[in-house]
């Protein structure tokens, strides 16, 4: 059954992140992709809670117009919930902020933690990060979760990491930077070991390892980005499985068999 699915509402970023496997792998042609279409077949589909993640290989924020009209077509559902993951550096006005909060939205914010360490491979975006994460909290009351990227130097310096998100109180989602930047599956879930001690974290369950939990490609969980449907954000170097228009009954039918305590494009 599936029960989550990620759709990139564009391909536009602001950013060039040089851990980002979205820009390393270029595979993906621009396409248009109807995503209140995608919406509407969840509708149908879904029974029970169903997790939709407006994130991809674009900055949702640049599509807050669509982003909110997707939010709004998903209000008369009661099975929907949304959450979308940000790089942070786009401001939003009080109203904006306010119009997310009714909509419940997890509002996740990638900082991958102190200065030096998220300058490193974002940008230098930390100052405008800050900033817009105190003002998320200025209105909304409290802060948003946090999406920080684990790499070598996350990995050298983990005390710091640590410690300079212990004030905040929000859940971090500490995903593993893979690709040619990256880390071992082990050192990664090391460290969330460490990390669960000091902070509230997320540990996945059938999502992907990426996230600490299990890989889901092929069974509960897919991405939806350019006009096509793909195993998972990993996996966009590999061929779609469909189009974008695709009822779930058929994606359904889809599987894949393999160890789940892998990533499966780490398994090819």
């Amino acid at each position: 059954m599936i029960d989550r699915i990620c759709i990139s509402l564009s391909d536009r970023c602001n950013l060039n992140c040089a851990y980002c496997h979205f820009r390393e792998k270029k595979t993906m042609d621009p396409a248009p992709m109807d995503a209140l279409e995608i919406l509407r077949h969840v509708k149908e589909y879904a029974h029970g809670p169903f997790k939709i993640g407006f994130v991809g290989d674009g900055e949702p924020f640049l599509e807050l117009d669509l982003l909110k009209e997707c939010l709004r077509f998903m209000e008369d559902s009661p099975f929907l919930q949304a959450y979308t993951i940000t790089n942070g550096t786009i401001p939003l006005s009080a109203e904006d902020i306010r119009f997310l909060e009714r909509h419940s939205v997890n509002v996740g914010v990638s900082l991958d933690g102190y200065q030096t360490l998220h300058d490193r491979n974002r940008c230098n975006s930390f100052e405008r990060v800050m900033e817009n994460v105190r003002q998320y909290r200025d209105v909304a009351g409290h802060f948003p979760t946090f999406n920080a990227t684990v790499g070598p130097e996350s990995l050298r310096n983990r005390e710091a990491v640590f410690s300079f998100f212990e004030p905040f109180g929000s859940k971090v989602t500490f995903s593993r930077m893979i690709g040619p930047h990256g880390i071992s599956l082990p050192a990664y879930r090391a460290f969330l070991d460490e990390a669960e001690k000091r902070l509230p974290i997320r540990r996945g369950g059938l999502d992907c390892t990426m996230y600490g939990g299990q890989c889901a490609a092929g069974t509960n969980n897919y991405f939806f980005a350019n006009g096509k449907v793909y195993y998972c954000g990993n996996c966009v170097d590999l061929p779609p499985v469909a189009d974008s228009s695709v009822r779930f009954s058929d994606l359904e039918r889809l599987s894949l068999t393999f160890d789940r305590s892998r990533c499966y494009k780490e398994s090819l």
